[in-house]
């Protein structure tokens, strides 16, 4: 099978491109490797990787027109919050209109789709205190243009596969940590940031009571429930949370690292950051229901991350 990852050198679009490979399928990359590193995706040769742009509209709708791809994922987005807020309009178009014009390429041209996948974000459910999220019973309400732009991707996956019949579904990630997560990055989760601190025995900030909670999910959980969702047609034109449905406490984090590490790095404690959320956690009900079971406790996850880190 053929298999299109837009933004596929980054952290979980890599992870998605090395699982096709190893499974024997020919994947193709377009990445302007903004955020991505083309050292992530080593097995992918240059025949196969196109340095370039989601919105060089031409070279993806001649990638879609000549390859009649399997699978499309559109993992590529401007993925600062900050970054989005102060470019709202160029944001835009990196984050929506590269989605219509990605599905609109294969609304017209591939005959062969089995699934496109959108990479969503927990970001669209802002800050209201109801807990778990859900997707069905939860408001949104996004607080950035960043989220705004996520939930628009979402509604036109949706509308295409409700008018056109396009085989579509999106996945709303909540807290990704795992190998090739770059700390430097402003989407970096506070995982790799704190793993970043130990390795440098360098200070670690709280922000807040250290007491927030969060829904981490490990990559290869992740993965399975990407993998569960694009093999099955009750999925199509339906969105999906992507968590374990567990929150843990970011203390509790910093003891696991403190644990792995054996020893403590110093730590203090500052006010919560404007627009920060105290807790979050997903309802993964409908995913549970379609065979998802989450195999990472944070313990186990941490333990795995850190590991492979040190290899």
């Amino acid at each position: 099978m053929k298999v299109l990852i837009i933004g596929g050198s980054g952290f979980i679009g890599s992870h998605i491109a090395e699982k096709w490979h190893n499974e024997g399928h020919e994947v193709f990359i377009v990445d302007n490797l903004s955020t991505g590193k083309r050292e992530n995706v080593p097995f992918i040769d240059e025949a196969h990787f196109y340095h370039d742009d989601v919105k060089n509209f031409d070279l993806i709708t001649e990638l879609v027109q000549k390859h009649q791809f399997d699978y499309i994922f559109h993992m590529a987005a401007m993925v600062s919050v900050v970054e989005t807020v102060e470019k709202p309009l160029e944001s835009n178009g990196d984050n929506i209109d590269s989605t219509i014009h990605l599905l609109e390429a294969n609304r017209q041209y591939n005959n062969n789709l089995k699934k496109f996948f959108f990479a969503s974000s927990a970001a669209i459910y802002g800050d209201l205190p109801d807990l778990p999220k859900s997707v069905e019973t939860s408001n949104i309400n996004p607080l950035s243009p960043y989220a705004v732009q996520k939930f628009a991707g979402e509604q036109y996956t949706k509308i295409y596969h409700s008018l056109y019949g396009l085989p579509t579904v999106a996945l709303r990630f909540f807290n990704v940590y795992g190998p090739r997560q770059n700390p430097e990055s402003d989407y970096s989760g506070v995982l790799s940031i704190m793993n970043q601190k130990f390795l440098n025995k360098a200070p670690f900030t709280f922000f807040g009571d250290g007491k927030q909670t969060r829904d981490f999910i490990y990559i290869k959980d992740l993965l399975q429930a990407i993998w569960i969702v694009i093999q099955d047609d009750a999925t199509n034109g339906k969105v999906y949370n992507a968590g374990t449905g567990n929150q843990t406490d970011l203390i509790t984090v910093f003891n696991a690292f403190a644990d792995y590490f054996r020893y403590e790095v110093p730590y203090s404690f500052e006010e919560a950051r404007a627009g920060d959320i105290k807790h979050s956690y997903s309802d993964v009900t409908p995913l549970n229901d379609l065979g998802f079971n989450p195999e990472y406790d944070v313990m186990k996850g941490i333990a795995e991350y850190l590991k492979y880190n040190q290899d």
